[in-house]
């Protein structure tokens, strides 16, 4: 890959560029060609596996209705969750009650999140009749997967460096794309009035791309927070700065143990803001005559103006509290947590989306929006949308490639080189982009050094990556 010729003179301009210019053009599409590699495979996994992740909702119940959905007996009431509760330990002696998420509908069993020797686990409960439907491991479940897949390819951190990786050069590709988008216009249009073979599908990858650009951008953008490298860097920048991604609950500072996030590793039932907050403590030797119950958490968080279906994170040991979460999935303003003491009953500490520093605000809106929730239907079309765009780019990229593919075997990339010395701006962004985003910057220094001691050393090498002389 002639990436390292970044420094060298401009090379004939074609397809666009002026006579006599800086030879832009094929400089950059060799670069949206070359980033496509790793992008093209990542994107198409990210947007498959998000659609899925999107209808999640409706697609599970399906594939699991036996344990998803119930019949709502006429004249019977729901029974007390404590009692829900009690039978979930009996069938699950050994495990771990996590948590407990209220049903969504009158026609919706009872979530409880345990934590067994074998691992996670969701167990399902007839609210009506009490009685446990069954259960499933939210891992490997059709969401389950593709949520896995989505933030890390399976793979754990080298799986979320891969994707974190493919997102710093999807902005590259974007950025090349408009360009080459608006300067190819006129060479496109000749194309297809001359009857060009591709020149169709050429012009309608071009136009997707334009309209899908920003939105990929911003979903980029939002989704950064969530990497190993850039958002915990950018986090910790931010901590120094005062502020914070995460919202920091002031009534969790009475000796805690862990934060709310890993106290519901399974659930994905946690505001953004929230993640982190520290978990207070309930003393076990103050109002012990009055224990409160799962049950009390939910009148609790009732009275106090919580959103139903409420989850709650149950008490993990004696000085545990019961954690009453907000519904708030379409609208992360609506976040609001509260810390129930187990004994008594009483609100410990209240912390919700008004609390959150301006920059969690910010992460937390993007993050809805990125997910298909904050605008409702429409956000969740517009998503879907999206996606199958991506999917649509995904394919058709490399099959325009498959179609001008040389016949002498060659890789068939453009042939051009970034003029960085004529056009200093130029030699700014890639700078900027290298150093805002570190692992852009490593990876480019990585591809440099490759084409510097490989590439264009080896003759066969040369001659089948184009590489300009």
């Amino acid at each position: 890959m002639d990436v390292s010729a970044v420094l060298e003179a401009p090379a004939k301009p074609d397809n666009g560029a002026r006579p006599g210019g800086t030879g832009l053009f094929r400089a950059f599409w060799r670069w949206h060609f070359y980033a496509s590699f790793l992008v093209i495979p990542v994107l198409l996994i990210l947007a498959a596996t998000g659609l899925i992740y999107l209808f999640r909702f409706q697609i599970e119940p399906v594939l699991h209705a036996d344990v998803m959905k119930v019949d709502q007996p006429a004249g019977l009431v729901a029974q007390p969750y404590e009692t829900q509760l009690d039978e979930v330990r009996q069938a699950f002696p050994d495990a771990t009650v996590v948590s407990m998420t209220e049903p969504s509908a009158p026609d919706r069993s009872t979530v409880f999140s345990v934590d067994t020797a074998a691992g996670p686990r969701d167990v399902f409960v007839d609210p009506y009749e009490g009685k446990v439907l069954g259960s499933l491991n939210p891992d490997t479940t059709l969401s389950g997967a593709a949520i896995l897949l989505h933030g890390e390819l399976m793979a754990g951190r080298w799986g979320d460096y891969v994707i974190e990786i493919a997102a710093c050069w999807a902005i590259v590709m974007a950025l090349t794309g408009y360009y080459l988008f608006i300067r190819g216009r006129v060479a496109r249009a000749r194309r297809r009035a001359a009857g060009a073979a591709g020149a169709v599908l050429r012009s309608r990858h071009g136009r997707t791309g334009a309209v899908l650009g920003l939105g990929l951008l911003f979903l980029i953008v939002s989704g950064l927070p969530w990497t190993g490298v850039w958002g915990a860097k950018t986090q910790e920048l931010a901590t120094h700065q005062g502020t914070s991604f995460w919202g920091e609950d002031p009534g969790a500072l009475s000796n805690p143990t862990s934060t709310l996030d890993e106290s519901l590793p399974h659930s994905h039932s946690v505001p953004w803001g929230l993640g982190k907050t520290e978990v207070p403590r309930s003393n076990p030797a103050d109002g012990k005559r009055s224990v409160a119950t799962v049950d009390t958490a939910i009148e609790v968080g009732q009275r106090n103006g919580l959103r139903r279906p409420m989850t709650i994170a149950l008490p993990a040991d004696d000085e545990g509290v019961f954690s009453a979460i907000g519904y708030a999935f379409n609208d992360p303003g609506k976040e609001r947590t509260l810390h129930v003491d187990r004994y008594g009953g009483r609100v410990v500490s209240t912390y919700g989306y008004s609390d959150y520093p301006a920059l969690a605000k910010v992460v937390a809106q993007g993050i809805a929006l990125h997910e298909g929730r904050r605008l409702g239907t429409l956000n969740l079309w517009l998503t879907t949308i999206f996606c199958l765009g991506v999917i649509f780019m995904c394919v058709t990229g490399p099959l325009m490639w498959w179609r001008r593919r040389p016949k002498n075997k060659s890789l068939g990339a453009p042939r051009g080189r970034l003029p960085l010395r004529a056009t200093p701006a130029l030699a700014v962004l890639v700078t900027a982009l290298a150093i805002v985003l570190p692992l852009f910057g490593l990876t480019l220094a990585a591809v440099l050094l490759l084409d510097q001691l490989l590439l264009r050393r080896v003759p066969r090498l040369r001659t089948w990556f184009n590489t300009a002389n």
